[in-house]
């Protein structure tokens, strides 16, 4: 009993991760219809960001809170820059800018910083509580916060702030925002923004995790993270949360209780989830059912 409450733990605090970078993922969906395949590399390029500050001398918190708001603007011009121009009468069309851009921004992780891995400081103190036999790591809980305040924070903004109702409004209805006078191509870039933010904080999630910084780091946690947005829904904050969280459970109890999957076929678990979501309820368990006049 002891070992599978060790491992629920250990999946709360990787799916802590998966669900930061799925809230990512629904932000964009949210504002610009967009799934961007490239928001690990972006969170990637961030973390070496964070971990080239550290290297100079800042603190990792201040190097995560710069990293956090040239991520924004990174986000924020690229919706303005390239996202913006991109025609939107053809889905095929952004699928194929969004697989383009994953492979440009993994390349240029690649040139500028090889693929040795590195080591960046935990956000989080060194040790662990001791509860009846099972071991929670600082790590852990201090994920699972950071998911924690992130989470109540989108929902204050989203509620309480004329900045969160004009994105809900942009995402509802592009077009009625324009009409009621919204700053939609503001708003649409703020949520770029926004989600760029939240990819930063969740590559220095995964490092903190015990994981070392190199280019390919955030394709499991890209995976995983796009499974919980389709399980959860791609439209529902909250279903990226809940998705994600499970996830991270299930994918620690499978990869420990059964055999012959594994670390190594580990990545089996979302892409089925992926599948199975998609075959039988697309819109997620959290999403809204749209109808379209044929």
């Amino acid at each position: 009993m002891d070992l599978f409450v060790q491992r629920v733990i250990d999946g709360l605090g990787d799916g802590s991760i998966y669900a930061a970078l799925a809230l990512a993922l629904v932000l964009v969906f949210r504002s610009s219809g967009t799934v961007n395949f490239a928001q690990g590399e972006l969170a990637m390029l961030s973390t070496y960001g964070v971990w080239l500050l550290v290297s100079i001398g800042f603190n990792i918190w201040l190097a995560l809170a710069l990293a956090v708001i040239v991520s924004f603007l990174a986000g924020a011009g690229l919706e303005r820059g390239l996202i913006r121009i991109v025609p939107r009468g053809d889905h095929l069309v952004m699928v194929i800018v969004m697989i383009g851009l994953y492979t440009l921004l993994n390349s240029i992780g690649l040139w500028l910083f090889k693929s040795d891995p590195r080591e960046l400081p935990s956000l989080f103190p060194v040790g662990n509580i001791t509860l009846s036999g099972v071991v929670i790591p600082f790590d852990t809980l201090g994920a699972v916060a950071t998911l924690a305040v992130i989470s109540v924070g989108l929902w204050a903004l989203f509620n309480h702030t004329k900045l969160g109702l004009g994105l809900r409004a942009v995402a509802e209805n592009t077009e009625s925002g324009k009409l009621a006078g919204l700053p939609t191509s503001r708003l649409l870039a703020v949520g770029w923004g926004l989600a760029a933010s939240l990819g930063a904080i969740a590559g220095a999630l995964v490092t903190s995790l015990g994981l070392f910084l190199q280019p390919a780091m955030m394709l499991p946690v890209l995976v995983y993270a796009m499974a919980s947005a389709t399980l959860g829904g791609f439209d529902s904050p909250i279903g990226a949360i809940v998705a994600g969280l499970a996830l991270g459970v299930a994918g620690s109890l499978i990869t420990g209780y059964v055999p012959f999957i594994g670390t190594d076929l580990s990545l089996a678990v979302p892409v089925i989830v992926m599948l199975v979501v998609m075959l039988a309820k697309p819109a997620g368990l959290f999403g809204s059912v749209k109808v379209v006049r044929a």
